[in-house]
């Protein structure tokens, strides 16, 4: 265990049980920003995907079938 985590397990050992929920919650706040970086640096990438637009194209595809008004 880092020192960091170490500390960190020490101040919520300290606080009340509420407080330790507050700081759970603000954690799991931080851990979805880190999240939403990730999939914000991933989405923004242009590299080429041939997998995802070929999904896309077949998604699509089936999209338009599936809605179509005279098969519903």
């Amino acid at each position: 265990m880092s020192g960091a985590t170490a500390e960190i397990v020490e101040v919520c050992e300290a606080l009340p049980e509420e407080k330790r929920s507050e700081v759970i919650d603000f954690a799991r706040f931080l851990l979805s920003q880190v999240d939403e970086h990730r999939w914000e640096s991933l989405i923004s990438d242009t590299k080429p995907r041939p997998r995802l637009e070929e999904f896309l194209k077949v998604s699509a595809q089936e999209a338009d079938e599936s809605l179509d008004p005279a098969k519903l």
